[in-house]
């Protein structure tokens, strides 16, 4: 048996479909850092890798950093650097475009589970 995020597999899985499944949950995770980010204050690294860790999604800062940086390349979130505690803190928002591009996920995620669950 091989678990990955929470799931067990009981036929012989490879290398290979490991890292598609991973590809795979990466897009759902960039959905899930857009709603946060679109919500109240925004959000933090180490905030959205525990936030992710409390789904069974287990994301290295390596991996989470260059998908927020990507993110905000695309122009789906914007950056303000705020002092906490004597250190910079970069807290990550939603921008107009990233809303609605979220609001047309949403749409897009909820016809798809109605018709894969």
């Amino acid at each position: 048996m091989i678990y990955i995020r929470n799931i067990i597999y009981r036929f012989p899985i490879s290398i290979t479909d490991i890292m598609y499944e991973k590809k795979i949950l990466l897009g759902f995770i960039r959905v899930h850092i857009l709603h946060h980010a679109a919500e109240n204050d925004g959000i933090y690294g180490v905030w959205m890798m525990e936030e992710l860790k409390k789904h069974g999604d287990k994301i290295s800062p390596g991996t989470l950093y260059p998908i927020l940086h990507e993110m905000e390349t695309k122009g789906l979130l914007k950056v303000k650097k705020v002092k906490v505690k004597g250190k910079i803190r970069k807290v990550y928002r939603a921008t107009k475009k990233g809303k609605v591009t979220l609001d047309g996920l949403k749409d897009y995620i909820s016809e798809l589970s109605r018709e894969v669950v």
